[in-house]
């Protein structure tokens, strides 16, 4: 494996059987290299959020490889999965999943307090993480004082905290107007290209692919497409 992949995956399989077997996904293969930002498209039912809940590791493949950094997440016992994706991976999800009561602050060092951080360092960490997405002026700010794209910011702010290996953004827009959706994804790139963060987002927004640097499309669980494309600063 080349020193730079960071995700490797080989002929993954997630079936359903509730009477009748669903191929949810059914045999996908691909290298993902650390500092890519993966946009995996398709319609609904393509397999898209079965291969990211697997990727994040909330799911298990019915069959196939799946190594990070050339550690075998599959096998992983219970205990260390958790453990693993509490500290080493990011998640960003369509309803934001705030603490209404906490403070935008609070909703993000809460995870670094859970991983055993002191509250100092937590908090110092928070502010950080809160100025990289452009609220470091809304710390004290709890969810209903905030917009919709302000929370989704707070939401990426606490995935990206921990400094994960892997950003994974399941439909991080889908409850976002046009505008709004451009604010958050200009965050999401700007995190890639300054930052060298890793991300795979799942979207089903065809514009959205124009600020990933690759775009893997899905078909009723299979790759039809892998392409590079190049970010331009100021995408169209």
């Amino acid at each position: 494996m080349d020193e730079k992949t960071m995700i490797k995956v080989k002929n993954l399989k997630r079936y359903y059987d509730s009477g009748i077997v669903v191929k949810a996904l059914n045999g996908v293969s691909f290298e993902i290299k650390k500092g890519e930002f993966i946009a995996i498209i398709g319609a609904s039912g393509s397999g898209k959020t079965t291969l990211l809940r697997i990727l994040g590791l909330i799911d298990k493949p019915t069959k196939g490889e799946y190594t990070i950094n050339n550690l075998n997440v599959v096998d992983l016992p219970e205990e260390a999965r958790g453990y693993y994706r509490l500290t080493q991976l990011g998640y960003v999800f369509q309803d934001y999943a705030l603490l209404n009561e906490m403070s935008a602050s609070e909703n993000v060092h809460i995870l670094s307090i859970m991983e055993g951080k002191s509250k100092k360092e937590s908090l110092i960490t928070a502010k950080d993480a809160l100025e990289k997405v452009g609220l470091g002026d809304k710390l004290d700010r709890v969810p209903n004082q905030l917009s919709g794209g302000e929370k989704q910011r707070v939401a990426i702010a606490r995935a990206i905290a921990k400094k994960p290996k892997i950003l994974f953004a399941d439909e991080p827009c889908a409850n976002l107007d046009t505008g709004t959706s451009e604010q958050v994804l200009e965050v999401l790139k700007e995190l890639n290209q300054k930052h060298g963060q890793t991300i795979v987002m799942v979207t089903h927004e065809p514009w959205h692919v124009k600020y990933a640097s690759r775009v893997i499309e899905l078909k009723d669980g299979l790759i039809v497409s892998d392409k590079k494309r190049s970010i331009k600063d100021n995408p169209s």
